[in-house]
Formats: structure tokens, sequence, C-alpha cells
């Protein structure tokens, strides 16, 4: 006895086809889908080196940024510190500025009322800072109110030994210039000669052909 299937054989190859064809699709689909996920995809691979570089660029101006900004901030350290050191200098004028309207008031306020003085040496003051250089200064006044202005010079001498002979010397420009209403202080540093023991230092201020005051200093 033999047995026949029910379908008949055209039937038997569409459905065949059909099968066939439905398990391609499948296969396709799993291709595509494996590809997806391996990121095998040409169109996401492009995206992806974009999104890289992207990312570098922003990581390149985070850096140029972060740059420009510490150099604002030493910048603005630097300039904070040269406003502070200014302010300081400012208060150092300002007070220095007030001490000598202070002694010029004492001065003033000492001065007599009337009197025919001239211009005379208040104070003489002479240092060896070293073994070729004195230094001086000199403090010159007018002890009356209201004065007119004085006009003359300033002479000074230093006397003493060198080489143990007797040795005296000037200002190396000569007399100095003295123009003053009140009072003037004048100072200055004075070359000496090598082997020099100063003794005496001699002020005098001259007016014309007058001498109106000499002072001497002992060293």
């Amino acid at each position: 006895m033999s047995v026949r299937s029910a379908l008949p054989w055209p039937l038997r190859w569409i459905a065949f086809a059909i099968v066939l064809g439905f398990s391609a699709a499948i296969a396709l689909w799993a291709f595509e889908f494996g590809k997806g996920i391996a990121g095998l995809d040409g169109k996401a691979h492009e995206e992806l080196v974009s999104l890289r570089e992207e990312v570098a660029s922003l990581h390149a101006d985070r850096e140029k940024a972060q740059s420009v900004a510490n150099t604002s901030g030493s910048l603005l350290t630097a300039e904070k510190a040269v406003q502070e050191k200014m302010a300081s200098q400012i208060k150092q004028l300002e007070s220095d500025n007030r001490s000598l309207r202070d002694d010029l008031g004492f001065f003033q306020k000492l001065l007599p009322a009337s009197t025919t003085e001239s211009a005379s040496i208040r104070s003489l003051q002479a240092e060896v800072v070293s073994e070729t250089q004195l230094k001086w200064q000199v403090l010159v006044i007018q002890p009356v109110k209201g004065a007119t202005t004085f006009n003359g010079k300033l002479e000074l001498t230093v006397s003493g030994t060198q080489a143990g002979k007797p040795w005296v010397m000037s200002l190396p420009g000569g007399a100095q210039l003295l123009q003053f209403k009140q009072f003037r202080r004048i100072e200055g540093m004075l070359d000496l000669p090598a082997l020099t023991v100063v003794k005496t230092v001699t002020a005098k201020v001259i007016e014309g052909t007058a001498v109106r005051s000499v002072q001497t200093f002992k060293l």
C-alpha cells in the first residue's frame, strides 16, 4: 500500500518558495541588525568621527579659555599689587608733606614779628660715610615773617689733613646759588681724596659781597 500527499506538487513548490523567502528575509534583517550592533553602519561611523572631532575642538577651546583666565588672573594680581604700592607711596608722600607743613608752621611761630636780621644758617651737619665720601647738610632760614625772596649763594669749605699735611677743599662747582623765602635745606655728597682726614666743615651764606652767616662743624 502506498501513501500519497494530500497537496499537489505545484502547491508544494509554492509553499517551499514562501518559506525560503521568509527565511531569506529573516537572515537579511539579522545581518543588517548585526551590522548596526557591531558599528559597521557607514553613517553611524561618520557621525562618531564627527562627534570625536567636535569633542577635541571643545577641549582645545576649553584649554585656551583656561589659559586666558589664568593670564587675566595674573595680570589682575600684578595690577592690584602695583595699585597697593602706589597707594602706600601716596600716603607716605602725604605724610611727608604734612610733616613739612608742620615744620614750616613751627618755624614761623618762632619768628619775631619784625626784625632786620637777614638769612642765617640754623643748622650745619657733616658725616664721613666712607674713606672717600663726606655727606653734608645745611639749613638756612630767614627769621622774619613775610620775608622777601633771598638771592645769594652758599660756600662750603672742608679742611683737615691729607697724608699728614694740611688740606683744604671747596665744593667742586664752587658756591651754590641760594634762593628762598622762608627756609631752605641743602645737602650733598663730597668726594674726598685718598688718605684724607676731615676735621672741620665751614658753611657761609653770602648776599652780594656781604657774608650774612657763617657756621663751622667739627668732626
